[in-house]
């Protein structure tokens, strides 16, 4: 007797909540339509703005709020998805004791600006970024790779490279083993 297929369960729903207050209100005064969102998620506040919108916004924040540092520039791949990839920098205040993410869709081939003239701890974060996704920050001042060799080929956190493809021909040629893949 066949058993029954499982009825596909819906993705979860994030469950957001407006965010407001100071920061908010400066991000939508200075940028205006460019900030798409600002939200809330499990008391962890966001910003969604357009890609171009980003740097400056950095600044802005820097400048007029005090979040002088840049704890992290990460990505998520989004596949099936128009634009493809999400940004997410993570920014923190030591003045305000408060953390924040901003986050902007990244086309795949499109090149966003690099934050490093804003924070330079941004250089090694933008070169994992690539490194791991193939997303290129336009005007970095050191663009290769950091954690993968150079002659690597391939973006190992893309969700279309699947550890079965790993660079068999870089495996073999510069540890002498044939993957056990």
């Amino acid at each position: 007797m066949a058993e029954e297929p499982k009825p596909v369960k819906a993705p979860a729903v994030m469950a957001t909540a407006p965010w407001e207050g100071p920061v908010p209100d400066l991000l939508r005064e200075h940028f205006g339509a460019a900030v798409l969102e600002t939200s809330s998620y499990l008391e962890q506040p966001f910003a969604v703005l357009t890609l171009p919108a980003m740097v400056p916004a950095l600044e802005m924040l820097q400048a007029e709020a005090g979040f002088d540092y840049l704890v992290d520039i990460t990505a998520v791949d989004y596949p099936k998805r128009t634009p493809r990839f999400e940004l997410v920098y993570i920014l923190y205040s030591h003045g305000r004791n408060e953390r924040i993410r901003l986050k902007a869709a990244v086309g795949l081939g499109e090149k966003p600006l690099s934050a490093v003239p804003v924070f330079l701890g941004a250089n090694w974060l933008e070169r994992e970024v690539y490194d791991m996704f193939g997303i290129e920050f336009s005007g970095h001042p050191d663009p290769r790779r950091i954690l993968m060799p150079e002659e690597w080929t391939g973006f190992p956190l893309r969700k279309d490279y699947g550890i079965v493809e790993m660079d068999n021909r870089w495996v073999q040629a510069n540890l002498g083993i044939e993957s056990g893949q």
